[in-house]
């Protein structure tokens, strides 16, 4: 077989279809054909190439669309940007500004808040006196609307001015001072709180002020531990005492046993180191003035609390005097109260009861009526009480919050009618309510 080639030329140009021009046969006796293609132009008037070339012709008006939108798009993108950032900037400064108002009004309000929850435990004493039931109603009317005025500031940080309210506050105070300055010795209805004024210390030991002291005269006393320690540190106010601000310390001739002391008067009294003996120290001399042996009392956890640490002696006063709390083996250990001369520390009276020193959680007196606790643990309550006035006991039933667990120190102040509590490394205070009577001219 021999190959055809086929070459194609454009110099004769015929309208229509593929024509053979010439032949010819080359040295080899290969066939050589020349062949006219038909015009280009042809495709032309295809109906599909035009469709093609409409269709190409919208693409490119939706591609130039397409394009403006984008550049419109892309401008408003920046513009959104350069708002977003703008705004965030301006939020960052009202923040700021918020913040540091805040900051600064709640401190304040913070303050008067506190302060109205101190009175606020007044309210229910109050109520029990129907003979001054008009004043008690205005009492209770401006405690609200005091409470609502702060609490709303204190939500919302109001416009309120703040020298005003505490004014308000100061001058309630004042007269409610006054109308408890009526009131007798009064019975225990309630313990409220704690409120932890401070985190210091191991889990046992015991804080103090004197209730017999100035209102002026705000010094606190800090003894750590129930054992092997004789320091004893002091603070001239409770802010100091929360900032650890110490104003002096003291070096005692003896170490104590456990945590039950108490300051009276301007002097300490503690049991001995593992002895019955009381001592008398006092901080304005810094000496000792006065020591004696508590007869028959049991010692070095012969008859403790339930917690131990040589709790067996209790010293503690209230608005009639100076009180020891411990148990004697003639009493079979049960809870023997003696009061006692807070010079010579003699026992001028005492009474026995039958509550097993040993059961005891802790014990605290409010106008010479014993309150016993049931335990140190969670779950403790009030459950039993002894008066010295008429010679009697009763099983109460007066629940307090123990936050922290475990108490190893709980009395009475009578001046800022609290009790001060150590719970287990937290120095707090509960609210006592009591129902009291209120004294008139008449009475005698």
């Amino acid at each position: 077989l021999k190959l055809l080639y086929f070459h194609l030329t454009t110099q004769i140009s015929p309208k229509e279809g593929w024509q053979v021009y010439s032949s010819a046969q080359d040295p080899d006796g290969r066939c050589i054909c020349t062949v006219v293609a038909p015009e280009q132009n042809l495709c032309s008037r295809d109906a599909k190439s035009r469709q093609l070339r409409q269709l190409l012709e919208k693409v490119q008006n939706m591609s130039q669309s397409i394009e403006v939108l984008n550049l419109r798009t892309q401008r408003d993108f920046q513009y959104v940007l350069k708002m977003e950032t703008q705004m965030k900037g301006l939020k960052a400064k009202f923040r700021q500004i918020e913040d540091d108002r805040k900051t600064l009004m709640t401190k304040h309000f913070q303050e008067l808040k506190e302060k109205m929850d101190e009175l606020l435990p007044l309210i229910p004493v109050l109520e029990q006196y129907k003979t001054d039931a008009k004043l008690i109603t205005q009492f209770k009317e401006e405690i609200r609307n005091l409470s609502a005025v702060l609490t709303g500031i204190q939500e919302e940080i109001g416009a309120y001015d703040y020298e005003e309210l505490h004014q308000r506050v100061l001058s309630l105070e004042t007269r409610l001072r006054d109308c408890m300055k009526k009131l007798t010795c009064g019975k225990l209805m309630k313990i409220t709180g704690p409120i932890t004024v401070k985190t210091s210390g191991t889990r046992f030991g015991a804080w103090m002020t004197d209730p017999l002291a100035s209102e002026k005269n705000n010094r606190v006393w800090y003894m750590d531990s129930y054992t092997n320690n004789k320091i004893v540190r002091e603070y001239k106010s409770m802010a100091d005492f929360v900032s650890g601000a110490e104003s002096r310390t003291y070096n005692l001739p003896f170490k104590w046993a456990g945590t039950n002391h108490v300051v009276y008067n301007g002097s300490l009294y503690f049991n001995k180191y593992q002895s019955n003996i009381i001592i008398k120290y006092s901080f304005d001399m810094g000496r000792v003035l006065a020591q004696r042996s508590l007869e028959y009392a049991g010692f070095h956890n012969v008859y403790p609390y339930t917690w131990g640490g040589f709790s067996d002696i209790d010293l503690m006063a209230d608005e009639i005097g100076l009180w020891a709390v411990y148990a004697t083996n003639q009493n079979a250990g049960n809870i023997v109260i003696s009061q006692l001369n807070q010079d010579t520390l003699e026992v001028t009276k005492s009474w026995s009861t039958g509550y097993p020193k040993r059961s005891a959680g802790e014990s605290f007196m409010i106008c010479g009526t014993l309150y016993v606790t049931n335990s140190h643990l969670t779950g403790a309550k009030v459950y039993y009480s002894y008066s010295t006035k008429t010679s009697t006991y009763e099983y109460t039933d007066i629940p307090f919050h123990n936050q922290y667990f475990h108490i190893s120190m709980l009395d009475y102040n009578a001046r800022d009618r609290a009790l001060y509590a150590w719970n287990n490394g937290h120095q707090v205070l509960f609210n006592v309510t009591l129902f009291h009577i209120i004294k008139t001219e008449d009475d005698t």
